[in-house]
């Protein structure tokens, strides 16, 4: 099969159906290509092989993905395709899956492409890499002068628009429609796709979107251009480079040294998960831009999990937090998780303690509930789910657990209930129903509202299955949204 650069060679599946991997969509990004948008492939001589994943991005050990960490290399800008059926026979919805990992770490191959779960329900997947980290974020003075958009940073960002103009340009080969493409992410996947959702670059790219534990208010939004380069100038500073070259000297730095060091020189700075406000990707706030009905009018099926990440654990911390973020509401705010006292607060069966629930309400489930009412103030279609059932043998939600009831990636040891069995029914009826018509809705299942505002609508995915409600955490968001618009950061 011929696509943009030469010939490929996939496989044969055993449903039926064909898998391509480690295709390449740009350049290596490598030497004097580091840090600069991504640039076509060259054209190749011969069939390449795709029957192998390509290695990961370069990324540092975050804890959870010690399995990229010793494979991943800068030479890493390649997607892999799964088609239902082969010869395509019909043009099929296309789902082009964005990882998560803080921006920092994961792999497009970790999306249970193997598994084909998606695939089995009549769509064509694509997984993608792109940069992480420094390597795809990174914001200097002197690449805005070499820039003909005087912007730098968000790297990371246009090899995801990169890989969507693949998808254009292909997809239609593999089967897929590229009229009708979702794009969909987790945690920083997600985030990055709100994003998307905000940039003239990704216009006509992508008709629908999912994104899941990620909205553009998430984690303070995209840094300043000046905070980002205060990052640059002190990593600089600890790999003593000179004061005019800058650039040319970083770029000869081996690539984990250059995130080791930016790592310490940020202090762990998570705002933004590495993205910036650079006036050529992002042009400006993407919050404002959900917030005055400029977001890309694509139907979006948005949403979190009932708990997402631990936060401060001691009901002082948890006090010291609010405080700190709410200022003139912290009082109501301490009254809401009942910490107005000495006491630890309330402890829910679905949301867990306090610490937990502030981490969860500020950082993932109040983002998306304001991102949606947004959107669908806006007048798009919108739908918002929270998903309340834990992966078999824990107790509690956390970060990323819908994910195994997506891409049914769970292990071989895991013995699933019938109601895991029906909430992951559930789910990829819902997700590829979304990616067919932009509506998640269909025979067999019960029926998931839209958000209005007035109704504030959301589907749970509780532990007897799917059952539609209203007004998800109404109190806790309604509070939230007003600090941010007291601080500033709308």
């Amino acid at each position: 099969m011929a696509v943009t650069g030469g010939k490929i060679q996939g496989f044969l599946t055993l449903d039926g159906g064909a898998a391509f991997k480690a295709i390449p969509y740009a350049l290596p990004p490598i030497g004097n290509l580091r840090w600069r948008e991504p640039q076509p492939v060259e054209k190749w001589q011969g069939i390449r092989e795709a029957t192998r994943f390509s290695s990961p991005c370069t990324q540092l050990s975050e804890g959870w993905n010690e399995k990229f960490v010793s494979a991943s290399t800068e030479d890493c800008l390649y997607l892999n395709v799964a088609s239902p059926e082969w010869p395509p026979k019909a043009k099929y919805p296309v789902m082009i899956w964005i990882h998560g990992g803080s921006n920092t770490a994961g792999d497009g191959d970790d999306a249970g492409f193997d598994e084909r779960t998606l695939v089995h329900h009549g769509v064509v997947l694509v997984t993608i890499n792109y940069r992480l980290g420094a390597l795809g974020f990174l914001v200097h003075p002197e690449l805005i002068e070499e820039s003909p958009h005087h912007a730098s940073g968000n790297y990371g960002l246009m090899d995801q628009i990169a890989a969507l103009r693949w998808v254009q340009a292909n997809i239609e080969k593999f089967g897929g429609d590229p009229g009708n493409v979702t794009a969909i992410g987790e945690s920083a996947g997600a985030f990055d796709i709100d994003l998307l959702m905000t940039t003239p670059l990704a216009q006509g790219l992508f008709q629908r979107a999912i994104a899941e534990s990620g909205a553009v208010s998430g984690f303070h939004g995209p840094r300043s251009r000046e905070h980002a380069e205060q990052i640059a100038s002190k990593l600089a500073a600890r790999l003593k480079s000179p004061s005019v070259g800058a650039i040319e000297f970083l770029r000869t730095i081996p690539a984990e040294e250059i995130l080791r060091e930016t790592r310490i020189a940020s202090n762990g700075d998570d705002v933004g998960l590495e993205t910036s406000v650079d006036g050529w990707v992002l042009r400006e706030s993407p919050a404002e831009v959900f917030a005055n009905g400029r977001s890309m009018p694509v139907p979006l099926l948005i949403g979190s999990n009932a708990q997402e990440i631990q936060g401060p654990v001691e009901p002082a911390q948890v006090r010291e937090a609010i405080q700190k973020a709410y200022q003139d509401l912290a009082g109501r705010a301490l009254e809401l998780y009942q910490l107005s006292g000495v006491g630890a607060g309330n402890t829910d069966p679905v949301y867990g303690g306090p610490g937990i629930q502030w981490s969860t309400d500020s950082r993932f489930r109040c983002p998306a509930t304001d991102q949606a009412l947004a959107h669908a103030t806006a007048g798009h279609s919108t739908f918002q789910y929270e998903f309340q059932h834990p992966v078999p043998g824990l107790q509690f939600t956390s970060h990323a657990s819908e994910l195994n009831f997506l891409f049914g990636t769970w292990g071989k040891s895991v013995q699933l209930a019938p109601i895991d069995k029906k909430i992951s029914d559930q789910m990829l009826a819902y997700w590829t129903n979304f990616a067919r018509s932009g509506d998640p809705n269909g025979e067999g299942l019960p029926i998931w509202p839209k958000v209005t505002r007035e109704s504030q609508a959301y589907m749970a995915f509780t532990d007897t299955g799917a059952v539609a409600k209203s007004g998800l955490r109404i109190g806790f968001c309604e509070l939230w949204s007003r600090a941010q618009n007291a601080d500033g950061t709308k």
